[in-house]
């Protein structure tokens, strides 16, 4: 007589284990993390320039300046070193990324509606649709989508 056994761990569970962190990003994901990697090496070196009395245009979310030691300068460069350590967690498969990745993504977006917003509410400042809620949008929803399988994915 053969009695059936029940396996230990579930057929769920099996599949989450073996999926690699790596495979979970699309290829967007990858390039722009490249991209703000190598933003995020500039940010500091920018800051030192900024002191040593260079002047450089910095940009990002409608926040704009080409004074590195500005208050939105300093914010600026702020961002672009947190996108950059962002995109270090991602393609290095940090447990923490995608839950900053997260928190980065809404910054963003609220920073893009914070700016369209004053714009509507300040007749001296141009309203301006911004076209990084179209790029954080999917970036948001598809970090959502990954972060369950990210926590229990493996690094490879």
């Amino acid at each position: 007589m053969q009695e059936i056994q029940e396996d230990l761990l579930p057929e769920n569970i099996i599949p989450l284990s073996l999926i690699i962190r790596k495979k979970l990003l699309p290829w967007w994901i990858k390039v722009f993390s490249w991209i703000f990697l190598l933003f995020g090496v500039i940010g500091p070196i920018t800051l030192i320039a900024g002191i040593v009395g260079y002047s450089i245009d910095l940009s990002i979310y409608g926040l704009t300046t080409n004074d590195p030691i500005s208050l939105i300068g300093i914010l600026i460069i702020l961002i672009f070193t947190l996108k950059g350590f962002v995109s270090f967690g991602l393609l290095l498969q940090k447990d923490w990324a995608v839950k900053l990745g997260i928190v980065d993504a809404v910054l963003g977006a609220a920073i893009c509606f914070f700016l369209m917003s004053y714009a509507l509410i300040n007749a001296e400042v141009r309203f301006y649709f911004r076209l990084e809620l179209v790029l954080l949008t999917p970036y948001f929803i598809k970090l959502l989508k990954i972060k369950p399988v990210w926590e229990s994915a493996i690094k490879g």
